[in-house]
């Protein structure tokens, strides 16, 4: 199903023109239109769903599946030296459309683009305390 106020629909459904690179049934790939690398693109889902949490398991594998096929692709063609995939979930961890989309970020030597974090410094006991919150 489709949310009529979702441009991510909208491109996902051909309603609004974007520069697709791959097509089926479920699923569009199209260049980023603020890439971080050149051949920066987005797997997006035709149907809504808002986010990870949203998706059926079976259209998260077929995400996954698709992504390991573009990032193949994109490595051969681009000539890439690795590769990125990003998915966001959340306002605070950089979400900014929602509707669930996965970014596939050709990676160059030298392209300037950072992807991190600041690791910490936990306790052996921390972990285990944080261990058995999630279990």
């Amino acid at each position: 199903m489709k949310n009529e106020n979702c441009i991510f629909c909208k491109i996902a459904n051909g309603e609004i023109p974007s520069k697709t690179l791959y097509e089926d049934e479920e699923f569009r790939v199209i260049l980023d239109l603020g890439p971080a690398t050149k051949g920066h693109a987005l797997i997006l889902p035709k149907n809504h769903f808002a986010n990870l949490y949203e998706l059926p398991d079976e259209t998260a594998a077929k995400v996954m599946r698709l992504a390991k096929k573009m990032a193949g692709t994109m490595t051969e063609k681009l000539g890439c030296d690795g590769f990125n995939l990003v998915q966001n979930n959340g306002e605070c961890a950089g979400q900014t459309v929602f509707h669930f989309h996965m970014h596939l970020i050709p990676r160059y030597e030298g392209d300037g683009q950072k992807i991190g974090w600041k690791p910490g410094e936990p306790t052996q006991e921390e972990l285990e305390e944080i261990r058995k919150q999630i279990l």
